[in-house]
């Protein structure tokens, strides 16, 4: 097998190993080489991956592909999509200021803000949140109330007073595979600081506990203001960083982060895995 080609990008702390896709035509299980690659002590480490493909036609300008560390593939990332445009201004394989990428679950539109040598700042638009539900959902050691919805990943809210107050961690876990959500789910706790600004602490389907998480980022943001708790435009605090969120009048997401390069290098295992 011939070396396959990457470079290791992350938005806030949360990582992911880019690759183009046609770099892994001789990849034979692509869930298998995801778990291999991003295994933290015998592969190169990450979140995920990202895979990056050139498109021809009118509706977008490159597809990208996010597969979770246990294998499966996620419908979207907010720190993956942004890690992945971030690789095509870094090769100079796209210079011009706006992006559209073709995800799992539509196209997202990216706007290159600033960049700083291997720092880049975005702008992206992600579409409109959908199946917004609020109940109570009984678990192990708790009745917690949900906020559920759609932001191109499922994710479920649960907003604290404090972090301490509950085992977020074993509480997330037991949430993303819950029957309550048949294709599991993104967890993310939220403590409100004001109306301008929440924390949270994030528990990623297929992934685990996370630094940050575009996608979390602004499905907290959303069920912020869907729940009168903030505005519509809030600042995200994760233990990696902060995400600027807004969620407009006309239903749009938007969120505007960076991503930055931590190396690049060659796979040289057996694409057998």
């Amino acid at each position: 097998m011939n070396p396959v080609k990457f470079c290791k990008f992350h938005g806030f702390g949360n990582d992911y190993i880019v690759f183009e896709a046609g770099d892994l035509r001789e990849i034979e299980n692509l869930r298998n080489f995801t778990r291999a690659v991003c295994h933290r002590n015998t592969g190169i480490g990450g979140d995920g991956i990202a895979v990056l493909e050139k498109l021809d036609g009118n509706d977008a300008d490159y597809t990208c592909r996010i597969i979770n560390p246990d294998g499966s593939e996620a419908g979207f990332s907010g720190n993956g999509t942004r890690c992945a445009v971030a690789y095509l201004y870094y090769k100079n394989l796209w210079n011009a200021e706006n992006l559209r990428l073709k995800t799992k679950s539509g196209v997202k539109n990216y706007r290159l803000l600033s960049r700083d040598k291997n720092t880049f700042q975005f702008l992206a638009e992600l579409g409109k949140p959908h199946s917004i539900a609020d109940f109570d959902l009984q678990i192990t050691n708790y009745n917690l109330p949900i906020t559920s919805l759609d932001v191109g990943n499922p994710v479920a809210v649960i907003f604290v007073n404090e972090f301490d107050e509950i085992d977020w961690r074993e509480a997330g876990k037991e949430i993303e595979s819950h029957a309550q959500f048949p294709d599991r789910t993104n967890v993310v706790f939220v403590k409100i600081l004001d109306r301008e600004n929440i924390e949270i602490r994030i528990w990623e389907r297929g992934a685990g506990e996370t630094s940050s998480s575009g996608t979390c980022s602004i499905a907290a943001a959303v069920a912020s203001a869907f729940v009168e708790k903030t505005g519509r435009k809030v600042s995200v605090r994760a233990t990696g960083g902060t995400t600027e969120a807004v969620w407009r009048e006309d239903g749009e997401m938007m969120i505007a982060g960076q991503a930055d390069l931590i190396f690049c290098g060659e796979w040289l295992a057996d694409g057998k895995i």
